[in-house]
């Protein structure tokens, strides 16, 4: 049976990377997670739905993860990671979007890997997304 596990997130590292590592050490190919702490600067991306591609906005400051989730699964053979954050900054303004990446200030990652065949990510023509493929 799945277990969670929780890992500190080190101060100065980039939340996807250190997301990916952690994925990696625990050997974990479909999964989810979430995080709580906070980061010292971000980078977001919102997904322009006409267009098709997504607009990209780093963001400098002190900002506390009010929620943060995501999943894992394989995108071209490959671990991938996919999250999403909201984060309130020194004014109580919240704001969020798909996590690019961000340094950590302090922060705390509960994972949990997933039995089974991992999903696979395949490029879907109409959203111009990189969606799981059905079974």
């Amino acid at each position: 049976m799945p277990e969670m596990v929780m890992v500190g997130l080190q101060h100065g590292s980039d939340i996807m990377e250190a997301i990916r590592d952690a994925a990696a050490d625990l050997s974990i190919y479909a999964g989810f997670f979430s995080v709580i702490g906070a980061l010292s600067s971000v980078d977001l991306a919102y997904y322009d739905q006409k267009e098709k591609v997504y607009r990209q906005r780093s963001f400098e400051g002190d900002f506390e993860i009010a929620s943060c989730t995501g999943n894992i699964s394989l995108k071209d053979g490959q671990r991938f990671v996919h999250a999403h954050i909201a984060l309130a900054d020194k004014n109580y303004n919240l704001f969020g979007g798909h996590l690019l990446g961000g340094r950590v200030f302090a922060a705390e990652l509960h994972i949990m890997g997933l039995e089974g065949e991992p999903p696979v990510r395949e490029y879907d023509p109409v959203t111009g997304l990189f969606l799981w493929r059905r079974s």
